[in-house]
């Protein structure tokens, strides 16, 4: 994708990279909430499943009204491009299924520094452990959608969900780990009979 080499080492990462990278972030954030902060149990899971529910709201806007608004300018659809329209032209390129560091970790810094801003400070991190939890999921999901075979039907219908955002419809299904907010949305598939 790029003359550069560094530059296209920072566009596509190895499916298994963004585990090593937020895992300890997450264990950090949990052993903060419980030794620090001396949050109970009952109160760090239900912060820690806030922080899920939110990024399964950030992951569907995020893929609808980021990743595929289509600029005008020349630089910004190069941009696009490098951001998620490659990955409509190669889907089953397995190195840019997930998220690069170079793109996911300032994200997840404004995502925190907003979160910091707006939540009070004993739920902070508990919640922001849910929320990169969420993350992974996404991540992960989204890299087993595209490579692989499943039994479950929860999974199967996952994959048809996503498969048909990719090859029927581009314009929805946005939701790639749950078609929940595609269904509140209005903006999923029409189940054919």
């Amino acid at each position: 994708m790029f003359n550069n080499g560094f530059m296209e080492s920072l566009s596509k990462v190895h499916f298994t990279v963004p585990l090593f990278i937020y895992i300890p972030v997450i264990a950090f954030f949990i052993y903060q909430s419980f030794f620090v902060l001396n949050n109970t149990a009952g109160w760090f899971f239900i912060y820690l499943l806030a922080g899920i529910f939110i990024w399964t709201i950030t992951e569907y806007l995020l893929h609808r009204y980021i990743f595929h608004f289509v600029p005008k300018s020349k630089w910004g659809l190069r941009l696009h491009f490098i951001f998620h329209g490659v990955h409509h032209d190669f889907p089953r390129d397995a190195k840019r299924l997930v998220m690069p560091p170079s793109a996911s970790i300032p994200l997840a810094v404004l995502f925190y520094l907003l979160f910091l801003w707006l939540l009070p400070a004993r739920m902070m991190d508990a919640f922001f452990a849910g929320f990169l939890i969420g993350y992974l999921i996404y991540d992960m999901t989204h890299y087993a959608i595209h490579h692989g075979n499943f039994k479950s039907q929860l999974m199967k219908s996952i994959k048809q969900h996503h498969m048909l955002h990719h090859y029927s419809d581009s314009t929805k299904g946005y939701g790639v780990s749950s078609s929940l907010w595609d269904i509140f949305f209005q903006s999923g598939f029409k189940n054919k009979k």
